[in-house]
């Protein structure tokens, strides 16, 4: 079809013809895009990594409505233990060294799959509930982005024996 109708001038300009730009994420794939903008932002995270020979280090970096972000470190042979995050969805994003991931069942028995080793750049993204375990079996310490919506409020630790979680507040992965 031919059309007469012509633009003159930028028609990006024109804002009623644009869709609004959320303020912030709202699926999850926005909560992955926001973790890889960070990650790639080095100078907003790097000075604050501390590392903790007795236990892993973390440090709240940001807060938004309905989500938080997390900073984490691990020295070689720091692992998270066996848990889920409660209520909350997450994205793990690795930023420096390497993690491995272990899945598990609620029981602790290791049933949803095999371990994944995850090199800088890769990202988890997981629902409410799935239980794994995350530690760094490499010899160098690792650094670690945890996007998690809504924020977490409880961290449930799993035991290979034992069917019933034990809740941990305020212990993050």
């Amino acid at each position: 079809m031919n059309s007469d109708l012509q633009i003159a001038g930028d028609p990006l300009a024109i804002p009623h013809l644009l869709p609004p730009v959320p303020a912030h994420p709202v699926t999850v794939a926005e909560f992955a895009g926001l973790a890889r903008t960070i990650a790639a932002d080095r100078a907003s995270w790097a000075d604050l990594v501390q590392y903790d020979a007795t236990s892993r280090w973390y440090h709240r970096l940001r807060t938004g409505p309905g989500y938080e972000i997390w900073l984490l470190s691990w020295v070689p042979g720091q692992g998270s233990g066996l848990h889920d995050h409660g209520r909350s969805s997450g994205v793990l994003t690795i930023l420096e060294g390497e993690l491995t991931e272990r899945p598990g069942s609620p029981t602790g028995d290791g049933a949803e799959g095999g371990r994944r080793v995850l090199q800088p750049g890769a990202q988890r993204v997981f629902a409410p509930g799935y239980v794994h375990e995350v530690v760094n079996d490499a010899l160098v310490p690792a650094v670690s982005l945890h996007v998690y919506f809504p924020g977490l409020t409880a961290m449930t630790m799993h035991t290979a024996q034992c069917a019933a979680p034990a809740a941990l507040e305020g212990v993050h992965s």
